[in-house]
């Protein structure tokens, strides 16, 4: 999974699930749809078909990947280039990156997936279950992925994502005439924005409404508890990230977590910064600005403060070390050591917000468990 993510109720996904609409034809009207917070995507309903046009695929990305989604039966649209045709609704799909997953459970076609690279990384109970019984077929790893093995998947399509304009294995599964679409969710700075991606996962299979229904209950417990936060008094600084080598990474003041960290009633003491993606620092300039801070979030895998300190005896030296306020969002872990932060993150920023006002905020929360962010012992 990819390292972009970064610092995410307790509602287990059914009680998402439970407010969606049963499954039927969407009968949202011809024309542009709505989406309200991401920026990378938009939908543009016809009345023959539907475009969804991907306009930041990757960093730096010069053109635009266009979609065109036909009904199933209906007249195929004569060839235009670069619009991929993908007739709907799918009934299989290889998907590239353990977020695409709850995409596919929460509008209820998690059996839909038939192969996916490296599946230890999977946390999902269902999905391993799947997995386990031989229903899902493990592809390699993910920029190296088995593509004869895929071809004999029959996917209806791949839904891939990149870091870069190299797309050279995934121009190649199209060659072979499997439509591949872009996934862009990690470049959204809105944490709603990343949410909404659910809408491109659910066109492909006809099921617009439901996934409408998904954000729309997402959408309303993030701004509750956003709203929660705001009423908060102390605004707790923060410091996040931790070393690497030399190099200390943690969020650029545009970034998605800092934004997260706005939201829960925090001051993240890199928020004046205008970066969106990750600042690369030295730890002598982080400690300046970080030593005194009231909490620390993400500090890689470590569990204890002991095994933080080992690592690097300098870390003993933060205010919040001593004050035993570090966090880090590895609660919960799949069979294989998967971490269901990054897998269910991007589409649920109302279970992250609600942990880091639990964290910042605890009076506004009483008796509230954290699902993701636990104390470093």
């Amino acid at each position: 999974m990819r390292r972009l993510l970064v610092v995410l109720l307790i509602a287990p996904w059914w009680f998402i699930a439970s407010q969606c609409s049963p499954k039927k034809k969407s009968t949202a009207p011809a024309g542009d749809s709505l989406v309200k917070y991401a920026t990378g995507f938009s939908i543009h309903r016809g009345s023959r078909y539907t475009d969804v046009i991907v306009s930041q695929p990757f960093p730096g990305a010069t053109s635009r990947y266009h979609y065109r989604l036909v009904p199933k039966g209906a007249p195929v649209p004569p060839a235009e280039e670069g619009i991929t045709i993908i007739p709907v609704p799918v009934s299989r799909i290889v998907c590239t990156s353990t977020t695409h997953i709850p995409l596919l459970e929460y509008i209820g076609h998690g059996d839909a997936l038939v192969g996916f690279p490296t599946t230890d990384y999977v946390s999902s109970p269902t999905m391993r279950q799947r997995i386990d019984a031989g229903q899902v077929t493990e592809l390699g790893i993910d920029k190296g992925m088995n593509i004869e093995q895929l071809y004999q998947l029959h996917p209806d399509v791949v839904m891939g994502y990149s870091l870069s304009a190299d797309l050279g294995q995934l121009n190649k599964i199209q060659s072979l005439g499997i439509p591949v679409v872009l996934n862009a969710e990690y470049l959204e700075k809105h944490p709603l924005g990343r949410a909404e991606w659910i809408r491109f996962m659910a066109l492909l299979f006809d099921e617009e409404d439901r996934a409408d229904s998904v954000f729309t209950a997402i959408e309303k417990s993030y701004l509750e508890v956003r709203e929660q936060a705001a009423a908060a008094t102390k605004k707790p600084t923060v410091l996040s990230g931790i070393l690497y080598g030399n190099s200390w990474f943690l969020p650029g003041g545009k970034n998605y977590a800092a934004t997260l960290l706005t939201d829960a009633g925090c001051q993240y003491l890199w928020a004046d910064d205008s970066t969106s993606g990750f600042l690369e620092l030295s730890f002598e300039h982080v400690f300046s600005k970080g030593r005194e801070a009231d909490l620390w979030l993400g500090t890689g895998n470590f569990e204890t403060l002991t095994d933080l300190a080992a690592a690097d005896r300098r870390y003993a030296l933060f205010t919040s070390y001593k004050a035993g306020e570090i966090y880090h969002f590895n609660a919960h872990k799949g069979a294989r050591g998967g971490n269901e932060y990054l897998e269910l993150g991007y589409l649920r920023p109302d279970i992250i917000l609600k942990d880091l006002v639990s964290i910042a905020h605890p009076e506004l929360l009483p008796g509230y468990q954290r699902y993701f962010f636990q104390r470093l012992r």
